[in-house]
């Protein structure tokens, strides 16, 4: 089975400014950018592939002997499984491309339990916070929401545990255990005198890759899909059905911070829209056979137009779908150059629950151009940090079905392009943790309980403003003036997940998002694009001789 890994901390939706470049990376590292899985047992061990025993025997014993010295003489006792597991394989590994990577068995069980999107345990995203980890939202219908925890309560014990000097990895595996056992929770919330203790009973935890569908427009609707899991495609067809597909107008499809997920349902869901028998994508490599995934049921005559959201951290899966549907002109992309993750990588069980993820092949979209960003020529730092901007292969020039130009070897370029505006200096401060700290603030003087529908009105507003000048933020005047719009914004998705949920949040951030109103301002492109396509093909078709008798 094709698989791909996805963020190794549950996909959680970072939203602090601060640990933004480190979230990329360790995207990249833990699974968010890998490229497409096949979990295969591993081959018997072979000798060099030009046959050279001799000199494949000789590394394996020069290796053997460094270990040894290594072992003897360090001065300090070396643990086996860091040398090896940590350091001989990975720094091997690295040597090779950004994305081959070894799993040790703790990485191994989140990489199994990720590609099934679901985990056993309280079902809440934590996050570091001056020093200590907190709430940043419970996931909905959850145990953790259940019991009452709330986004900034700050985790002070876990079953008697001190959270003191441990980082939020280790507090998130003393929050995990199997389902039906009990956990103790001792937070401190703002406005509370004293510590609270919630005693939660662990469930298999869900989180659905497609939070949010709505009608942001009369006629036109709104679909987020955060990764490429199992469930996917079906999530997918069941929004559209709750929305009545037949009653549709027009779909943007937002991919924006997609970090991937499993081929199969990337080819899923490109194909719920294109025609059966359109080729989605194709992979080869050196020992690989070219393979070719086409839309095995169509979009039963669907053809409402769509524009795609991607942006520079949309990769993997979700470079598959973006490029499947421009190639075949269904859809009009907006936004930046995606992340140009086209790798395919196979994953070998070893002993001991760990396992190699090696890259194999690579990923063609249907018109043959190559999604894969050059990593030849930068380290393996820019490339992940994407230092490169808008690289492409100018020599990778291929047509769409009605013959425009599309270029391969750097991501999926958009039809349009979108640059969301740079925040200033308020506006970070306000994102990493001014308008988290506030909320926190609020709700311990003010009731949780909001109207569906709710926006801060210029109250709530001045609340901040004043909350932002007793901590002394340094900012003027004229910026809080200039970034009203911006804050009105920010303070409802934030307040948002504390009064309902994160889905709820999803949805009134999305309504309030420019982009996506530049994509329904689109939308008129879209549908020209898709009859212009029909139009050519069947011009082309009329053009082609008839077939000899």
């Amino acid at each position: 089975m094709l698989k791909t890994l996805k963020d190794g901390s549950m996909l959680h939706k970072w939203r602090y400014l601060f640990v933004l470049p480190l979230v990329v990376l360790l995207c990249s590292l833990a699974g968010g950018l890998y490229g497409q899985k096949v979990l295969r047992p591993l081959p018997p061990l072979a000798t060099a592939p030009d046959g050279s025993e001799a000199n494949f025997g000789k590394d394996v014993d020069n290796f053997t002997k460094v270990y040894s010295l290594v072992e003897q003489n360090f001065a300090s006792p070396v643990d086996p499984d860091k040398a090896i597991y940590k350091g001989a394989i990975p720094g091997m590994l690295r040597t090779l491309d950004p994305h081959s990577n070894f799993f040790d068995p703790k990485d191994y069980k989140l990489l199994m339990e990720e590609q099934k999107g679901s985990y056993s345990g309280v079902g809440m995203q934590v996050a570091a916070r001056n020093g200590k980890t907190v709430v940043i939202a419970p996931f909905p219908g959850s145990p953790a929401y259940k019991v009452g925890l709330r986004p900034g309560d700050v985790i002070v014990d876990v079953n008697g545990k001190s959270t003191d000097n441990l980082d939020t990895t280790e507090v998130a595996d003393l929050l995990k255990g199997h389902s039906g056992t009990q956990v103790k929770i001792t937070v401190t919330r703002e406005g509370e005198p004293q510590p609270l203790t919630f005693t939660v009973i662990r469930g298999q935890i869900s989180r659905p890759s497609v939070p949010v569908a709505f009608w942001v427009r009369p006629g036109i609707a709104y679909i987020r899909i955060l990764q490429f899991a199992e469930t996917t495609g079906r999530e997918l067809d069941e929004a559209l059905k709750r929305l009545g597909e037949n009653n549709m107008k027009g779909l943007v499809l937002d991919l924006r911070g997609n970090p991937g997920g499993l081929l199969s349902s990337g080819v899923a869901v490109a194909g719920r829209f294109l025609q059966k028998g359109q080729v989605v994508v194709s992979h080869r490599g050196r020992n690989s056979m070219e393979h070719s995934y086409v839309a095995r049921n169509g979009n039963h005559g669907h053809d409402y137009p769509i524009v795609v959201l991607v942006d520079r951290y949309s990769a993997s899966a979700a470079e598959i779908v973006s490029g499947a549907l421009q190639d075949h002109d269904r859809a009009w992309i907006l936004g930046e150059t995606t992340f140009g993750k086209g790798l395919v990588q196979t994953v070998y069980p070893l002993s001991e629950n760990t396992a190699l993820a090696l890259t194999t092949a690579h990923f063609y979209t249907p018109s043959g151009r190559l999604i894969q960003r050059d990593y030849s020529h930068e380290s393996f730092y820019d490339y992940y940090f994407h230092k490169d901007g808008q690289a492409r292969n100018m020599q990778d020039v291929k047509m769409t079905d009605s013959g425009r130009t599309v270029y391969g070897g750097g991501g999926i370029t958009p039809d349009q392009k979108y640059q969301p505006p740079m925040m200033d200096s308020l506006e970070v401060d306000l994102y990493r943790d001014g308008i988290f700290s506030f909320t926190r603030d609020y709700f311990s003087k003010h009731s949780n309980k909001l109207p569906q529908g709710w926006m801060p009105d210029e109250q709530v507003v001045n609340d901040l403003h004043d909350y932002l000048l007793n901590k002394k933020v340094n900012f003027t005047e004229a910026q809080f003036t200039a970034d009203h719009d911006w804050i009105k914004r920010y303070l409802a998705r934030e307040m948002y997940i504390y009064a309902f949920n994160v889905d709820e949040s999803d949805r009134i951030f999305a309504q309030t998002d420019p982009e996506v109103a530049v994509a329904v301002d689109a939308m008129p492109k879209a549908e020209a694009l898709l009859q212009n396509a029909k139009k050519v093909i069947v011009q082309r078709m009329a053009a082609e001789p008839a077939p000899a008798h």
